[in-house]
């Protein structure tokens, strides 16, 4: 059963940059679509991202033009660049395929902060 595993968070000041990454082993990952999802403490989990298995983009709006997303299927990984961080982006970041056939992983923290 594939799995997502996502890594790549931390802690960073406002203002800085990371890099989320998502593998799914398993040659079918190249079919679905994907997608990035955050829940900040006390909050309902919250659609990012997507990605189509063609390239095409969604993003939400409090993120757009500050985040990008991209996906390399030759490697069955996501990635989610995240520039100029804000507090309010602190959340556990998961990722999934679209519709949610792998259910979630364990995620990864994003702590942004001073």
């Amino acid at each position: 059963q594939v799995q997502p595993v996502e890594s790549g968070g931390g802690w960073v000041q406002p203002g800085g940059s990371l890099r989320l990454s998502c593998a799914a082993s398993g040659s079918i990952f190249s079919i679905y679509a994907m997608g990035w999802y955050r829940q900040a403490p006390g909050k309902q989990r919250e659609l990012v991202a997507t990605i189509t298995n063609g390239g095409s983009q969604t993003y939400a709006n409090a993120v757009k033009g500050r985040f990008t997303i991209s996906r390399d299927n030759a490697k069955n990984t996501m990635y989610l660049q995240m520039n100029s961080l804000k507090p309010e982006d602190t959340a556990v970041y998961y990722c999934s395929a679209i519709p949610n056939v792998w259910g979630w992983g364990q995620g990864t923290q994003v702590t942004v902060s001073s």
